[in-house]
C-alpha cells in the first residue's frame, strides 16, 4: 500500500476505487403531467375498469325502489306531464305548436338526459373522493365512467320517447330523416362529455359550483325550447338568432324536425352544434388533463 493509502486509512476516511457517476436523464418527478398522447393512452389502459363501473352503479342505482330501473322512464313521463299541464295548458305555449305532444316528448327526454348526464358527471370526483385518494390511476376515468352510465340507460329513454311519438295521436310515420337521430345523440354526447370534464375539475375544486350548476342547467332547460317554439313567440330577429346559438335548441330542433316534421335540418344547423360539441369536448379534455393530478383530493388533508 502506497503512503495516499495509509494516510487515508490512518485517517479513518474509506478509500474509494474511482468516482462514481450518476445519470438523472431518465428520473420523473412523482406526479408530473404526463403528456396528452400519454394522458390518453391511460384512458384506454383502464377501459375495463370504465365498463365495469359503467354498468355496475346502472344495476345499483334504483336498486333500493320497488319500481327500480323503471323510474329511468317514468321520471321524464312526470315532467311531461307536468309540463303540459303548465306549459300547454294553463300557459298556452302549445299555440301554434304541430303535434305539440310529441313535441314536448322529444325535449323533455333529450333535456333530461342532458341535465341528469353533466350533473352526474361533474360530481364524479366528490362522490368518489376515497377511490381517487387511493389508486393510482387518471382521473379522467370517474367522469368518463359516469357518462357512460347515462348513455347506457339512455337508450331505454330514445326507444321509449320513439314509441310514444309513434303512439300518440296525431300519429307519425317513420322515414329516412329518423336515421338523423343517431348523429344527433352522437354530438349531443361529445357536447356533454366537454362540459362534464370541464365541470368536474371546476366542482373538484370549489364543491358550492355544483349547487350554482343546478339553477344554471334550469335557465339552460329555459333558454332551450323544450317546451315552448321560440318562433311562436319571440319577434325579434336579434334575440331569436342568439336563442337558436344555443347548441341544445339545436338538438332539439334538430331531432324535431326528423322525427316530427319531415324536414330535413340545415347544414348551418349541424355546424353550430358541431362546433359547440367538438370545442368544449377539447376545452374540457384540456382543462381535465392540465389538473388531474390534483384533482379530487380533500382539501382539508
Amino acid at each position: 500500500m502506497n503512503s495516499t493509502g495509509r494516510d487515508a486509512v490512518a485517517d479513518g476516511e474509506p478509500s474509494v476505487p474511482g468516482a462514481l457517476s450518476v445519470h438523472m436523464s431518465g428520473l420523473k418527478r412523482v406526479g408530473a403531467r404526463p403528456t396528452l398522447g400519454n394522458y390518453l393512452a391511460r384512458l384506454w389502459g383502464v377501459r375495463h375498469f370504465i365498463a365495469y363501473e359503467a354498468k355496475v352503479s346502472v344495476g345499483v342505482e334504483n336498486r333500493e325502489h320497488l319500481l327500480g330501473n323503471i323510474w329511468l322512464v317514468l321520471t321524464p313521463l312526470l315532467n311531461g306531464a307536468t309540463y303540459f299541464l303548465i306549459f300547454g295548458l294553463l300557459l298556452g305555449t302549445s299555440r301554434g305548436v304541430e303535434n305539440f305532444l310529441a313535441y314536448l316528448t322529444v325535449g323533455v327526454f333529450m333535456f333530461t338526459f342532458t341535465s341528469r348526464t353533466v350533473m352526474q358527471g361533474a360530481n364524479s370526483l366528490t362522490r368518489k373522493n376515497n377511490v381517487v385518494e387511493a389508486f393510482n390511476f387518471p382521473r379522467i376515468a370517474l367522469p368518463v365512467s359516469s357518462v357512460l352510465k347515462e348513455s347506457l340507460t339512455y337508450g331505454i329513454t330514445l326507444v321509449t320517447m320513439l314509441l310514444l311519438i309513434l303512439a300518440v295521436p296525431p300519429l307519425e310515420v317513420i322515414s329516412w330523416r329518423w336515421l338523423l337521430l343517431i348523429p344527433t345523440v352522437l354530438l349531443q354526447l361529445v357536447l356533454i362529455m366537454g362540459l362534464v370534464l370541464l365541470f368536474a375539475r371546476i366542482v373538484s375544486k370549489v364543491r358550492d359550483f355544483s349547487q350554482i350548476l343546478t339553477f344554471a342547467l334550469r335557465v339552460w332547460m329555459y333558454g332551450s325550447g323544450v317546451f315552448y317554439s321560440f318562433e311562436s313567440i319571440i319577434s325579434h330577429p336579434g334575440v331569436l338568432a342568439v336563442l337558436q346559438f344555443n347548441p341544445m335548441h339545436q338538438v332539439l330542433d334538430i331531432s324535431r324536425k326528423s322525427l316530427l316534421y319531415g324536414v330535413t335540418p340545415g347544414w348551418d344547423q349541424w355546424l353550430i352544434l358541431a362546433g359547440w360539441a367538438v370545442g368544449l369536448f377539447v376545452v374540457g379534455l384540456l382543462a381535465f388533463w392540465r389538473a388531474d393530478e390534483s384533482l379530487g383530493r380533500d382539501a382539508s388533508r
